[in-house]
């Protein structure tokens, strides 16, 4: 069990919508919850960092890449419960939407893959709906 299961507090998550042309970046989970899945880049908020470094730190540290101008695009809650009923695992996600601004994505740290997928093709990817509603937004802001 990681220290992350069965929190106390909510804890809060980064993600980060990359668009480039008609393509948005997801990379694909190497660690609980959802090893194996295709989601967006991003990850836990550090003690004494503020939302846009910490959404700067996980892209680089997942896919290699340097996010451009941030701009918020939503917050998700991410409630999951075991069996019983009590919560496994509760992150407050704060998502950012950027431009790619070059080089190409390396999967790295807690990442297996990271992929450019095409906008029309979301659906291949079996995306949490949230995540359609996120890069939605992000498509509005920086698109």
């Amino acid at each position: 069990m990681s220290d992350r299961e069965y929190p106390n507090r909510p804890i809060v998550g980064i993600g980060v919508v990359v668009i480039r042309d008609d393509s948005v970046l997801l990379v694909r989970r190497g660690k609980p919850p959802n090893v194996g899945t295709w989601t967006l880049p991003g990850g836990a908020q550090e003690l004494g960092e503020t939302t846009e470094q910490a959404a700067r730190r996980e892209l680089l540290e997942e896919t290699g890449l340097e996010a451009g101008d941030l701009h918020f695009a939503a917050t998700v809650d991410n409630i999951r419960r075991d069996e019983t009923g009590r919560v496994r695992f509760h992150y407050t996600i704060i998502d950012f939407a950027t431009r790619w601004a070059g080089g190409e994505p390396v999967a790295a740290t807690d990442v297996t893959e990271a992929a450019w997928a095409p906008l029309e093709a979301l659906a291949d990817y079996n995306l949490w709906s949230e995540a359609h509603r996120v890069i939605a937004i992000a498509r509005r802001l920086v698109g």
